[in-house]
């Protein structure tokens, strides 16, 4: 009886076994509209084989979704940035068909994305906001007040370099620009202005949805993920600055909060929620892939 047990077991935890995973399902990721991918500062699409949102618009486009990797500057301010993404979502646009796209934008992509959201609502289904400094970032304040002008230019020279690298050479560059823009006065100018999904409480949610457009967001909280990632040591250091708010080493927890918040407690630092170092991140996580991808199968829940 229990040699017949056993036996059972085993062929039900094959069978099991054997079965796709839910969320590598076809079709999981089939959105209405395409699925626009906004980077952040010093942000890029693709340099050689490392895709800034490495491996995640080829697990999106597995699934059904069509998928848009955009370029925008590497370092300027979040207006100038926008305008630059507004136009290639209309070229998007004109060449789909489609009459929306949903925006994903990380850390500075996510208020990249919001400008658009916010002046051309008529264009964007939804906006996902991926440690996104919604309300500035400490980093930001500190960096303000201790750079010299010399550091701006060198900063000016490098954006400069990996947009020409990636293959937009003609892209303004503007470090002071960028750092103003991510800055706590400086994200509060742009709120004033752009005020749509951002919470009215220090820490709470936003409007799910304002003028049509649905607004989400999720972030990491760990700023030291894994001992073989050389960027971690570096967010490590930096996120002392944040005197021990919850934070993923350049962003806070509750400066990422916009609209309908996922979660901003994953076990990833900023790098990780979008899989750098190429795919070097939280062994003990979710996936980010499997997190863009939940959020794909989340819009399409929505007949996004």
């Amino acid at each position: 009886m229990k040699t017949r047990f056993w036996k059972y077991l085993a062929v039900c935890l094959i069978a099991l076994a054997a079965l796709p995973s839910p969320s590598w399902a076809a079709g999981y990721t089939q959105t209405k509209y395409p699925i626009v991918l906004v980077h952040g500062l010093f942000g890029f699409d693709s340099l050689g084989p490392v895709d800034y949102f490495y491996g995640i618009a080829p697990a999106l486009r597995s699934g059904g979704a069509n998928v848009y990797v955009t370029s925008v500057s590497a370092a300027n301010s979040t207006e100038v940035r926008g305008e630059q993404l507004l136009v290639q979502v209309k070229q998007i646009l004109a060449a789909t068909g489609a009459s929306k796209v949903n925006l994903i934008g990380h850390s500075h992509g996510g208020p990249t994305a919001r400008y658009v959201a916010s002046v051309r609502p008529d264009l964007v289904a939804s906006v996902s906001s991926v440690g996104g400094v919604n309300k500035g970032s400490k980093v930001a304040d500190v960096l303000i007040g201790a750079v010299p002008n010399v550091t701006y230019s060198l900063a000016n020279a490098v954006s400069g370099l990996i947009s020409f690298l990636s293959g937009s050479p003609t892209l303004p560059q503007n470090a002071r620009a960028a750092a103003a823009s991510l800055s706590t006065a400086g994200t509060l100018a742009f709120n004033s202005r752009h005020p749509e999904g951002v919470p009215a409480s220090a820490c709470g949610e936003g409007d799910y949805q304002v003028r049509g457009v649905y607004y989400f967001s999720w972030s990491g909280a760990q700023p030291y993920t894994n001992l073989l990632d050389v960027s971690d040591p570096v967010l490590a250091l930096t996120a002392i600055a944040f005197e021990g708010a919850k934070n993923d080493g350049l962003v806070s927890s509750c400066s990422s909060h916009l609209g309908r918040v996922i979660r901003d407690d994953y076990a990833l630092n900023h790098l990780d929620e979008v899989n750098q170092l190429v795919g070097i991140t939280n062994l003990f996580e979710t996936s980010p892939v499997t997190i863009f991808r939940q959020q794909a199968n989340r819009l399409q829940g929505l007949g996004l």
